[in-house]
């Protein structure tokens, strides 16, 4: 597992509120936190630490911050602050820019700078949830005054990059119990290649990226398109090549350098195994046909799903779906 997970409900309802404006007051650049909630306040955040990047998945009920200049004085960690809205919604001033915000918005924010983040009348007690994204300004390999020009703009998540950069994130907080602490700095790089890649796509500004940056960034869009297509039995080298308008040689130069004695047809397997494992395992899947659940991860044919099965876990797809739910029932103290 990664990173600390904090909970409102670990202290005296009482002193609630101070509890979260103390944690965010050290994790994240002072500001002043206001909450019609306060005397009865509830908050949840992951803070992920990855190499010199923080990032904290939360939920919290409506809260408004405030980040003044006698602030900025007085505490200023050079750092870039980027949002992502996943539920509910949010006003944002910054360097002289007012903007709202709701679900798969991104904005982008500099702790040298004011700011105010405040909440709609009448929301209620219905909690905010996002992400948030501390990273130093100079690990951005684009000048100040290049990013200045996205600075408290309302940005779409939903496409290009940006889309590529809420899946990363997302699935930093449904992945977070399975990695590694040695994961975390290899985590922290990717999300720097990803945000400077987004920052340059939207400030079309691709060509001031190091050579290496730009690859980072294409290899983790292959990867992601290819998680989101390993359903479709066509699914080829050829295919993500064309898909990322690069040569075949090129794709499989990528691969090699990214996953060494692994080529692009192997990941693309493992892939799918694992994905058909897992729903081997899911009692939700109990009583679906096991060639129903190959299918619906692009791998057809019933005799080389068995074999490469076999092969990867050393047991046939029906053993292990047994075992799976053998080990189920003893957890649950029933009867085999």
């Amino acid at each position: 597992m990664i990173g600390t997970v904090y909970r409102s409900d670990d202290v005296p309802k009482e002193h609630r509120f101070e509890y979260w404006r103390e944690l965010m007051h050290q994790a994240i650049a002072p500001s002043h936190m206001s909450s019609q909630f306060a005397d009865d306040f509830w908050a949840r955040q992951r803070l992920l630490e990855l190499g010199p990047v923080l990032a904290w998945p939360t939920s919290y009920l409506p809260t408004g911050f405030r980040r003044t200049e006698k602030l900025v004085r007085q505490s200023d960690p050079e750092m870039y602050h980027l949002s992502l809205v996943l539920g509910g919604d949010l006003g944002f001033e910054h360097v002289g820019r007012a903007e709202a915000y709701g679900p798969s918005d991104l904005w982008v924010s500099d702790t040298s700078r004011p700011y105010e983040v405040h909440v709609p009348a009448g929301l209620g007690r219905q909690p905010l949830t996002g992400v948030g994204v501390d990273f130093p300004k100079a690990l951005v390999p684009l000048p100040p005054a290049r990013v200045q020009h996205l600075l408290g703009r309302r940005l779409s998540g939903r496409e290009g990059v940006g889309a590529l950069l809420t899946g990363f994130l997302t699935g930093l907080e449904q992945q977070a119990d399975a990695l590694q602490p040695s994961d975390a700095p290899r985590l922290g790089t990717v999300l720097i290649d990803l945000l400077s890649a987004w920052f340059a796509q939207v400030l079309e500004a691709e060509d001031a990226l190091a050579p290496e940056t730009r690859r980072r960034a294409l290899t983790t869009r292959i990867q992601a398109f290819i998680r989101r297509n390993l359903h479709d039995p066509e699914l080829a080298p050829p295919v993500i090549a064309a898909a990322h308008h690069i040569s075949l040689s090129y794709l499989h130069q990528i691969f090699k350098e990214e996953s060494p004695g692994e080529t692009v047809a192997a990941w693309i397997r493992g892939r799918r195994l694992e994905g058909a494992r897992r729903d081997l395992a899911d009692p939700n899947f109990a009583s679906t046909p096991i060639h129903t659940i190959a299918t619906r991860w692009g791998l057809v044919r019933a005799s080389d799903f068995t074999r490469a099965f076999r092969s990867a876990y050393g047991v046939s797809p029906m053993e292990y779906r047994g075992q799976a739910q053998a080990e189920l029932a003893r957890g649950l103290g029933k009867p085999e």
